[in-house]
């Protein structure tokens, strides 16, 4: 079975709702019915409702089981905006712009996650990622620790041979530029969580650079291996079921006939399903590459710290790639208890 039909399976045992904002987009509306189509949940579309029926017929989409509100006429509008003018970053707006910036589909749907009116968000497919992140940051709490929002990839190669049966998570493709040694050992935290939890099996994560185990004295290979000693000082005191090494080549993190060449002795080396990028170039480039010329398939970017489960798709996604976010995210929300169980308990 594919990883992403595994994903589907679990997630129809436990089918969960997920919010579109951009719901008149026609990759939204057909990956929002091929979601309900397979029984995955409940898709909900933001946007004018009559827009979104006459783009759904152009298309042959039935919205029986689909969702449609229209933020400016919804009946929560009025509460949304209570709780907005409650946030300190809101209180001087003032009631008129409180309403024109709730009845914003980010906000709306941001405002119906962290209410538990829809149990995950998926967006970006026609807006910028500051369009798409500042109503996620402002409005949905933040887990504990959790000081900035940060993403992770997942790709599906057709060689089996690379990480988990041919999965490898990436972090971080999207968000953060240069991150720094704290902002990389939490990253590779929450990214391990995130692949024990879509996988089922225990995340071997790799910290990248251009130097292996202290090849290199340059600065950029130090602040790796700073961020993976960090990352597993934070395991052991958490006791969390991660393995965590670094720095290391990619070459040397994802094949094992190299890494025992090299005699790197680790649980990581050779086997890694989880790559942590030093930045966000290279962490960009690698995925784009990697995508177009490996044809691999990309599920993301999952964001990282919500304490709601949210993605941001590119504005090049495909349908197929849509449905496979919002799925992954859905599955997120239902192990959620488990993956996070102090928070799912506050």
């Amino acid at each position: 079975m594919s990883f992403i039909l595994s994903v589907f399976e679990k997630l129809m045992r436990h089918p969960k709702r997920v919010v579109f904002p951009e719901g008149t987009d026609p990759r939204v509306i057909r990956a929002a019915s091929r979601f309900a189509g397979l029984r995955l949940g409940a898709p909900i579309l933001l946007g004018d409702v009559d827009e979104i029926k006459r783009v759904a017929a152009s298309l042959g989409v039935n919205l029986e089981r689909i969702g449609t509100v229209d933020p400016a006429k919804a009946s929560d509008l009025p509460q949304f905006c209570e709780r907005l003018e409650k946030l300190r970053r809101y209180r001087d707006l003032g009631k008129t712009a409180t309403r024109d910036l709730m009845v914003n589909p980010h906000y709306f749907a941001a405002m119906m996650v962290q209410y538990s009116q829809a149990d995950a968000l998926v967006s970006g497919v026609n807006s910028v990622a500051s369009t798409v992140l500042r109503p996620v940051i402002q409005l949905i709490k933040p887990l504990p620790g959790a000081d900035k929002i940060s993403s992770c990839t997942v790709f599906v190669f057709r060689d089996k041979h690379f990480g988990e049966d041919g999965v490898l998570m990436f972090a971080d493709c999207a968000v953060i530029p240069d991150p720094t040694v704290e902002e990389l050992a939490t990253i590779a935290i929450q990214t391990g969580n995130i692949c024990r939890q879509v996988m089922g099996i225990k995340p071997r994560v790799a910290m990248l650079s251009f130097s292996t185990k202290g090849s290199s004295t340059q600065p950029q290979a130090v602040k790796m291996a700073a961020a993976a000693a960090l990352a597993k000082s934070r395991v052991e005191q958490e006791h969390l079921e991660i393995e965590i090494d670094g720095e290391m080549q990619a070459d040397s993190a994802i094949l094992s006939d190299l890494a025992e060449r090299k005699s790197l002795r680790s649980p990581v080396a050779g086997r890694a399903n989880v790559l942590i990028f030093p930045d966000l170039n290279a962490a960009n480039i690698a995925g784009k590459l990697i995508q177009h010329l490996a044809g691999a398939e990309t599920y993301g970017e999952i964001l990282l710290g919500p304490s709601k489960p949210c993605a941001h798709v590119s504005r090049g996604s495909s349908v197929e790639e849509i449905l496979g976010v919002a799925a992954l995210v859905g599955l997120q929300a239902s192990e959620y208890r488990k993956l996070y169980p102090a928070e799912a308990q506050a």
